[in-house]
């Protein structure tokens, strides 16, 4: 983890569990629960499809930057399980400032399981189009190797409880971000 700040960076794909896993690990390991999406939100005072729809993705993903700068200098960020949305590492400074935030653990999924998930979700504007399954498709194939890169660990979730997921991902940061590997 950072030095002794102990904090856990989520990211995955949309639907990758991310926020569901977050919550009951901070939950049973006494943390905190953060989720930029959650903090972009409440300091806009309006939804991420609003944001995406008013100013666009360019903007958001701005917002998302600052948002990650102002986390890794935050000192007093410990103890903490930060959520993160699904395309914060298009920025290669986010790769780099989340390891400074805290050990990175990348929850994997197939395009199937992730489709399963987020089908119907009318809150997720980038899969906002007719085939849905092949957008995931598009956009894993994508980011996979920056999700690779900015991760210390990788978890594949595909076949495992959100219970067996979070156990994964509490053995993996205990191992600190030098051993890459799930």
């Amino acid at each position: 983890m950072s030095g002794s700040r102990n904090n856990i960076c989520l990211i995955g794909y949309m639907g990758s569990g991310k926020s569901t896993v977050g919550k009951v690990l901070a939950e049973r390991f006494g943390m905190t629960f953060e989720d930029t999406d959650e903090i972009i939100v409440k300091s806009q005072g309006r939804s991420i499809p609003e944001i995406f729809r008013e100013e666009g993705e360019p903007y958001f993903r701005e917002l998302e930057h600052g948002l990650v700068q102002s986390l890794a200098k935050d000192e007093q960020l410990k103890d903490t399980v930060l959520s993160t949305g699904g395309g914060i590492i298009i920025n290669e400074d986010n790769r780099k400032l989340l390891k400074r935030i805290g050990c990175v653990v990348y929850l994997r999924a197939c395009a199937q399981s992730l489709y399963e998930r987020v089908k119907g979700d009318e809150g997720r504007p980038l899969l906002n189009t007719e085939d849905v399954y092949g957008r995931i498709e598009e956009m894993l194939k994508q980011r996979s190797p920056m999700y690779e890169e900015a991760a210390d660990h990788i978890i594949d979730t595909d076949g495992l409880s959100v219970d067996e997921t979070v156990m994964a991902v509490a053995a993996a940061a205990a191992a600190g971000p030098e051993v890459l590997g799930s």
